[in-house]
């Protein structure tokens, strides 16, 4: 498999190699250039220098005359010796053109030198007159060295004419080869990279084109790439993964109509159990309760009687009401009332409750008959089975996302496995209430399909130590997300 790293190397290969010959070429060109420009620069700077060297140890050998102190003959004798130093490499000037003019040249230079020695000597003699006629001499010689100095750049100038000529046309080929080579090494570049960048962008295009078709639906078109490295294996995986979600669709649409038929059944089922159940109020609760009120009619006047019997037709008209439609908050606590108004007779002292709800919730909408079997059973579980009675608390309170409904007695409380039994849905079906006749799993599956989440109810209890049940219920159906959990893990 040629792998996409490898075209890549073989790439960048090709154009280190493109660019390093260019560079080669063009870096033993300039040299070459170089080199020469720098042969004829030294033959011009070492003319140059013999004649500022000649002036030079002139003027030091003047200073010394006026003045014979040690300084300033050290300082003629350091101009001496560069001034023959200089003198030595005449000898690389030499050419056919100026053989007679640089011997000539050579000779001038040594003569001035012996001059110049004659004047020191006539100065350290005291001889002063021999002094000055050889420094005269040694000046003359001086300028004729500087005019023949000329002559031999002239002469150079003329001999290496034609060399310059060439260097020139040298350096006009150098930057047309330059070009064209610049020019030719772009265009190969540009052409193997063109190459290889559509071996890469279009099987990447073709799979692009295909995600496009996957996420409008369209399973049925198989990706064609015959390319032999990563990104074939990568369209043909692409393809067994299409086939595979194309398969994985359609068996999630197949069990999505069986569980959608089986939970329209189901809810047939529970609204044909809650109306049946709705039809059925139990005798017991209402024998006591008239029991109840015939107790009130021969102990009291007709005012309480007329009191309880009024709490009792209120207490039934809500409780036959339809289950399938909802009330406000308002409402469903209304009912409460009535029903510990008809237990408060029944049980007198031995019962306390109280009813605490936030003005923002009243209008809240729920399923009828929620918190009645809650409320009941508290009552069958809590309060008749201890002589002395006990206290049910109810709050409704308003949160961000959700109204928090609180029912709290101070009954015996409950095991964790009899708590874990009610939220699962498999707890004894006894836990029932007297009037309505319906079931805690049943109000809990009704709350969870009226709101469209799961975990909406908390009943936090022990043994001897009374029970708590929390109701969370979203303000908008569906739940709240994460902002949902995170409250109720709260």
């Amino acid at each position: 498999m040629n792998s996409i790293h490898k075209k890549i190397m073989v790439l960048s290969l090709i154009s280190w190699i493109i660019m390093a010959g260019f560079w080669l070429l063009m870096t033993y060109y300039n040299h070459k250039s170089i080199s020469q420009y720098n042969s004829i620069l030294q033959r011009y700077l070492l003319m140059n220098q013999v004649q500022n060297l000649s002036l030079t140890s002139m003027k030091s050998l003047n200073e010394y005359m006026d003045n014979p102190a040690s300084s300033l003959l050290a300082q003629y004798q350091a101009s001496l010796r560069k001034l023959q130093d200089a003198g030595g490499q005449l000898s690389s000037l030499r050419n056919d053109s100026n053989k007679l003019t640089l011997s000539s040249y050579a000779n001038m230079l040594r003569s001035q030198i012996e001059e110049m020695n004659l004047a020191i000597m006539s100065v350290q003699g005291g001889r002063m007159d021999a002094a000055a006629a050889h420094f005269n001499e040694a000046t003359k010689i001086s300028k004729f060295i500087s005019e023949t100095t000329l002559d031999l750049l002239s002469q150079d100038i003329s001999a290496y004419d034609e060399f310059y000529r060439g260097i020139i046309r040298q350096s006009t080929d150098l930057s047309s080869m330059g070009f064209w080579t610049l020019f030719m090494a772009t265009f190969l570049l540009l052409l193997f990279s063109y190459q290889f960048a559509g071996g890469i962008t279009k099987p990447i295009l073709a799979l692009t084109l295909a995600a496009r078709d996957i996420a409008r639906g369209n399973f049925d078109n198989p990706i064609e790439i015959k390319t032999n490295d990563e990104i074939s294996f990568l369209a043909h995986t692409f393809n067994r993964m299409r086939v595979e979600i194309k398969n994985l669709i359609t068996e999630i649409q197949n069990k999505v109509q069986i569980e959608k038929d089986l939970q329209n059944h189901k809810l047939l089922l529970k609204e044909s159990e809650l109306k049946s159940l709705q039809s059925q109020i139990n005798p017991h609760f209402l024998f006591n309760t008239l029991n109840t009120i015939s107790k009130w009619a021969y102990l009291e006047g007709s005012n309480e009687t007329s009191r309880l019997i009024h709490s009792v037709a209120q207490l039934l008209r809500y409780n036959l009401r339809k289950l399938d439609s909802s009330v406000v908050l308002a409402d469903e606590m209304n009912g409460l009332v009535e029903y510990l108004t008809i237990q408060k007779a029944r049980f007198i002292d031995r019962i306390h409750y109280s009813i605490e709800m936030d003005e923002t919730c009243k209008t809240f909408e729920m399923p009828s008959l929620t918190l009645q079997p809650f409320v009941e059973n508290a009552f069958i579980h809590a309060i008749e089975p201890s002589e002395s009675g006990g206290s049910i608390i109810i709050r409704a309170k308003d949160q961000e996302l959700h109204v928090v409904i609180e029912i709290i007695d101070d009954g015996a409380g409950m095991p964790e496995e009899k708590i874990q039994a009610i939220l699962s849905g498999t707890a004894n079906p006894s836990f029932k209430g007297h009037s309505t006749g319906i079931g805690i799993n049943n109000v809990i599956q009704r709350l969870r399909l009226f709101y469209g989440v799961e975990d909406i109810i908390r009943i936090s209890s022990a043994p001897g130590s009374g029970t708590c049940v929390t109701l969370y219920l979203p303000k908008m159906k569906g739940g709240e997300g994460e902002n949902h959990d995170q409250n109720l893990a709260g």
